[in-house]
């Protein structure tokens, strides 16, 4: 019986044994017919035509490859760009499946469309779409910007209104201007904003539908502020005389005279930024309290212009010299006597006096100009740039590129609060700078709170000092220079300024080492060896300022490199380049704002360099700019 049953058991297992092996062998033969399938599917995915328009919900989808034969032809079609990822497409795509059947059962029926942007960036590129969901009305092929609610209603009755036969877009807002009509439109205009542009220009194509939108909200202000454009590639001669040489160069214009445009580049922007230029530059002053609060409180100098009325000569030109200046101060006028007598000012002067806390025994409180008849506009102008800052003012971020650009500037760092609890304390290191500053009237003087400047006081090499005052001097061409750490007084401020005017201190140059080898076709300039390369008068230099981790600058380097390689047997040319990340330029003529910037120092105008503008930097460009610009190449050479 025993044998029976182990032989049972044996029985047993093998037959398991046997089930189990082909299951596995069923698995298998599953698994390589599934896998057959997916490999017959990917490839079915991959053979399929992507110029095949699909439809998906009643919305048909395009591409790169199938977008222009698809709408040839066809007379209205609705197209939204959406990315997968974006929150208000996800939210729209209901309504806009909506959309899709009722114009569907249009008549005759009207396409809609969508592309995915973030694959079709050919046509995101061509359409500029820079936010989702963008929704363009396409008739006969022309975008028309749909720029109202994302509702049923709204995106239907807009389509179908430009579905009409006779339908045509509205005239530009924008005013085009040529070399016949400039002069005639800008001299009758109060104020007319005028855009300088060049067609190929990519900013300028980011610029138009943002300029056109703020045109047409402008054209129905009232009065209406006119927005213009000019194509300056053609009308040349316009555009030289305004000294345009990048794209697009905005410009205001006051009945023919030219003011500089500071403003923003979006729609809203530039509305309100043409709505504050557009009113009058000073404001009117009517009570003596409106100015005593200012010279109590404020925290720039105060200027008021004392007239009889609107009609006197001397306010005519007081406004003309404020329109120019309007964004650096702010203009107060009054034909009040109160304010006049406060001021102890007559009709016709213009007073600038100073708030309490930056007066001094060293300088009058304030100061007064007769304006005349004869008084020219730049006078004033003058005069509200020389007396605007005290002795020894308060500079901060908010004010330092309009007040302290004047070079050069002795700073004086520490922890500066003018509350009531902190005024005394900083007062009485304002107090030791008074006593230097008055000996020194060729140089700008100013107290800066340490926290403001960090980075500046970094970059001095004063961040780690332990003094609780530090002092520098900011002086032309961008050098800069530190006052040994030490216990602050006026005696020491003033030995230090004067070891700075004897030229006995050594500027402070951030600065990578200087290259053992420099022989390349791209000469490698760091912080201290600036001065030797591209400020030689002996020869042109080209050179470009980068940052290693900038995109632009990376694909740069390859036509750069074979730049440098095409001019390597000019002798009195040098194609160079700095980490302008890791190294000071020492020269504000040099200014460096992104990356990659490109200057061309030529050898007899280092203290100008010719800024390249633009975004061609191939090879073939690069040497047009050269070529064009170059003092002392041996010949012309050809076109790689």
């Amino acid at each position: 019986m025993r044998k029976v049953a182990l032989l049972l058991l044996l029985l047993l297992g093998v037959s398991l044994f046997v089930t189990v092996s082909r299951c596995e062998e069923d698995a298998t033969e599953e698994k390589e017919e599934a896998d057959e399938e997916d490999s017959d599917d990917d490839e079915e995915d991959e053979d399929e035509d992507d110029t095949v328009v699909k439809e998906e919900n009643g919305v048909l989808i395009l591409n790169d490859n199938n977008y222009d034969t698809f709408i040839e032809g066809k007379d209205t079609v609705l197209v939204e760009f959406y990315a997968p990822w974006c929150g208000h497409c996800k939210s729209f795509a209901p309504e806009y499946e909506k959309i899709a059947q009722t114009l569907k059962e249009n008549d005759p029926p009207i396409h809609v469309a969508k592309v995915d942007a973030t694959i079709a960036s050919g046509l995101a590129t061509r359409f500029e779409v820079s936010g989702y969901p963008t929704i363009k009305i396409l008739k006969n092929g022309e975008a028309v910007d749909y720029e109202g609610d994302r509702t049923q209603k709204a995106i239907v009755d807009r389509v179908t209104e430009v579905a009409q036969p006779g339908w045509k877009p509205p005239p530009e807002a924008t005013l085009v201007l040529t070399n016949d009509n400039f002069d005639e439109t800008v001299n009758n205009a109060d104020i007319i904003l005028v855009e300088f542009y060049a067609p190929w220009c990519g900013h300028c194509k980011r610029l138009a539908p943002e300029y056109e939108k703020a045109a047409k909200e402008l054209s129905q202000r009232s009065p209406p502020i006119p927005l213009a454009k000019v194509d300056a590639t053609v009308e040349s001669e316009v555009a030289t005389r305004f000294g345009v040489t990048g794209y697009p160069s905005l410009k205001i214009f006051r009945k023919g005279k030219v003011f500089d445009y500071n403003g923003p580049r979006e729609n809203y922007g530039i509305v309100e930024y043409m709505g504050e230029q557009a009113g009058p530059p000073s404001k009117q002053v009517q009570a003596g309290k409106q100015v005593q609060e200012l010279i109590k409180d404020g925290d720039d100098g105060v200027i008021v212009g004392v007239f009889s009325s609107d009609e006197d000569a001397a306010y005519e030109i007081y406004i003309e010299a404020c329109n120019a200046l309007r964004e650096d101060f702010t203009f107060r006028h009054t034909f009040s006597s109160e304010v006049a007598k406060l001021l102890k000012a007559s009709p016709g002067q213009v007073v600038i006096t100073q708030p309490e806390k930056f007066r001094s025994k060293y300088e009058p409180a304030s100061h007064t100009l007769a304006v005349e008849e004869s008084t020219s506009v730049s006078e004033v102008q003058e005069f509200f740039k020389k007396h605007v800052i005290p002795l020894v003012g308060h500079r901060k971020p908010s004010n330092d590129a309009k007040r302290y650009t004047k070079r050069p500037l002795v700073v004086v760092y520490y922890g500066i609060d003018f509350s009531f609890d902190y005024r005394k304390a900083t007062q009485f290191w304002r107090s030791k700078v008074l006593d230097v500053a008055k000996a020194f009237p060729e140089y700008t003087f100013a107290i800066a709170d340490e926290e403001d400047y960090a980075e500046e006081l970094k970059s001095l090499g004063l961040s780690d000092s332990g003094e609780e005052v530090n002092v520098g001097i900011l002086a032309d061409g961008g050098k800069k220079f530190a006052m040994e750490p030490e216990e602050f007084d006026s005696e020491v401020l003033h030995d230090f300024v004067i070891a700075f005017k004897k030229g006995k201190l050594k500027p402070i140059i951030k600065s990578q080492p200087v290259p053992k080898n420099n022989k390349g076709p791209v000469k490698v300039v760091v912080g201290k060896t600036f001065d030797e390369i591209v400020m030689d008068t002996k020869k042109d230099v080209l050179i470009e300022f980068y940052a290693p981790w900038c995109g632009h600058c990376k694909k740069l380097e390859p036509d750069y490199l074979a730049l440098g390689k095409k001019y390597k047997g000019e002798k009195d040319l040098v194609i160079a380049k700095m980490d302008a990340s890791a190294n000071d330029v020492p020269n504000e003529s040099y200014k460096t704002e992104g990356f990659p910037t490109i200057y061309f120092a030529p050898s007899n105008n280092k203290q100008s360099p010719v800024k390249l503008e633009g975004g061609d930097r191939t090879v073939e460009a690069l040497s047009k700019f050269v070529e064009k610009h170059a003092t002392k190449l041996s010949q012309q050479r050809d076109e790689l």
